[in-house]
């Protein structure tokens, strides 16, 4: 079975919160859940599956623990490893920019070697535009805790789904 290694970045705790909740789903050891405020990028070489939370603050930037991780993430070698992608934003006050944080991280990753998985269906999102829609799917999963909170937990179900059918 693949090893999972959950990293996130979380201002407010609700990142920290799916985090937890999506460990919950998968079985993921908390000791495998990982603060990115804390965390060594050497990590993400102990496990297979790699699944990153960001929140999206202002106009779309990284939360703020991702801006120093991110760089030294890029820089390890991931070749191999399947990544997932998690994250929250404000579907409402930045519907043009919702849960772009997201976006930041793929792009930025992009060219470790990487493949990412966990794509789901917009379908039933409400938002105006987001770097992470491309064509008629999500790149991970987008939660908006403040105006959509009801459509979390089915949100992360599907992508719990989509990405166990992807390891």
């Amino acid at each position: 079975m693949s090893k999972i290694g959950i990293f996130f970045g979380s201002s407010s705790g609700t990142t920290e919160e799916i985090a937890s909740k999506i460990a919950s789903r998968l079985g993921v050891a908390t000791g495998d859940v990982h603060n990115v405020a804390d965390a060594d990028a050497a990590e993400l070489a102990n496990y297979d599956v790699l699944l990153l939370g960001s929140s999206t603050w202002g106009m779309g930037d990284l939360q703020d623990d991702w801006e120093s991780f991110l760089p030294n993430a890029k820089e390890q070698n991931l070749a191999g490893k399947k990544v997932a992608l998690f994250g929250c934003g404000d579907s409402s006050s930045y519907s043009d920019t919702f849960c772009d944080a997201l976006a930041t991280i793929k792009e930025e990753l992009s060219s470790t070697g990487c493949s990412f998985i966990g794509t789901i269906p917009a379908e039933g999102y409400n938002f105006d535009e987001s770097r992470c829609q491309e064509g008629d799917q999500l790149i991970g999963v987008l939660l908006d805790e403040v105006n959509e909170s009801g459509e979390s937990d089915e949100r992360i179900d599907i992508w719990v789904d989509a990405v166990k059918k992807a390891i």
